[in-house]
C-alpha cells in the first residue's frame, strides 16, 4: 500500500479511508436513532479522533455541513458511501474454498458493503460443484471465463500460500483491479492493482509482543493525516 494517496493534487495518508468507513459505521448507528442533523464532535465520538481530523479528512474529498449547524445525516451517509465506492455493486470472486473461503461465503456482512461474493473456485474435485450459501463453487480452471463474464475487478484470496502468486498472475491478466489476500505470502503485483494483505499470524504475533512488553513500553503518538 503506498504511502500517500493523491486525488485531484490533494494528498493524503491511506489511512484517511479507513477512517472514513469508522466515520460512515458510526453515522449509520446514529441514523437509527432518528437524528438527522448532528455535530462533528458526536460523530467522532468514541472514535479516538478529534473533531478537528475528522473535518479535516473529509475537506480533501469537498465541502460538507456548514459551520455552526452540523452535518445532516443521510447526506453525509450517502456522500462518503460515494467517496468509497460502495454507492454501486461490486461483485467479486473467491479463489480457495477452504475453511476459511467457505466462513466468507456465509458472510452476510458484504451486502453492508454494497458487494457480494458472486462465484467461488477451488481446484480440490471434493469441492467443486458444491453450493455454499448459494454460490456453487467452481473448477479453477474455468477461472478466466467465469470472471469476464460476470466482469468482476475485484478478488479474494484464501488459497494456499504456494498457489497464491499463480492466481494472482492470473487474476491480473483477466484484469482484476484489487485483491483481498488471506494467503500468508507475500504477493508480487504490478503498478495499478491495489492489494490488501490480511495476515492473521502476524496480528495475532503483534498483539502478543505488546501484550508480553506491556509494563516496559513507551507508546507514542504521531500526528494524523
Amino acid at each position: 500500500m503506498a504511502d500517500k494517496i493523491c486525488i485531484k493534487k490533494k494528498c493524503f495518508s491511506p489511512d484517511v479511508i479507513k477512517r472514513l468507513s469508522l466515520y460512515l459505521r458510526n453515522l449509520r448507528k446514529i441514523r437509527k436513532e432518528n437524528i438527522t442533523v448532528i455535530s462533528s464532535a458526536k460523530i467522532i465520538e468514541f472514535l479516538n479522533v478529534s473533531a478537528e481530523q475528522f473535518r479535516k479528512d473529509l475537506s480533501y474529498f469537498g465541502g460538507f455541513g456548514k459551520r455552526g449547524v452540523g452535518y445532516k445525516v443521510e447526506k453525509l451517509i450517502k456522500e462518503i458511501e460515494a467517496i468509497l465506492g460502495i454507492n454501486k455493486k461490486w461483485p467479486i470472486a473467491l479463489i480457495g474454498a477452504g475453511k476459511l473461503g467457505t466462513a466468507l461465503l456465509k458472510f452476510e456482512g458484504f451486502s453492508k458493503l454494497n458487494s457480494r461474493i458472486t462465484c467461488a473456485f477451488d481446484s480440490d474435485k471434493g469441492k467443486i460443484g458444491k453450493i455454499i450459501n448459494g454460490i456453487k463453487i467452481e473448477d479453477i480452471k474455468s477461472l478466466g471465463k467465469i470472471i469476464k463474464e460476470k466482469e468482476i475487478k475485484i478478488a479474494i484470496i484464501t488459497a494456499p500460500p504456494e498457489k497464491a502468486q499463480g492466481i494472482v498472475d492470473e487474476l491480473v491478466c483477466l484484469k482484476i483491479r484489487g485483491i483481498l489476500n488471506f494467503a500468508p505470502v507475500i504477493l508480487k503485483i504490478p503498478d495499478g492493482i491495489f492489494i490488501s494483505n490480511v495476515d492473521m499470524a502476524c496480528e495475532l504475533e503483534s498483539l502478543l509482543f505488546f501484550v508480553k512488553h506491556k509494563d516496559g513500553l513507551v507508546m507514542t503518538e504521531t500526528k494524523a493525516q
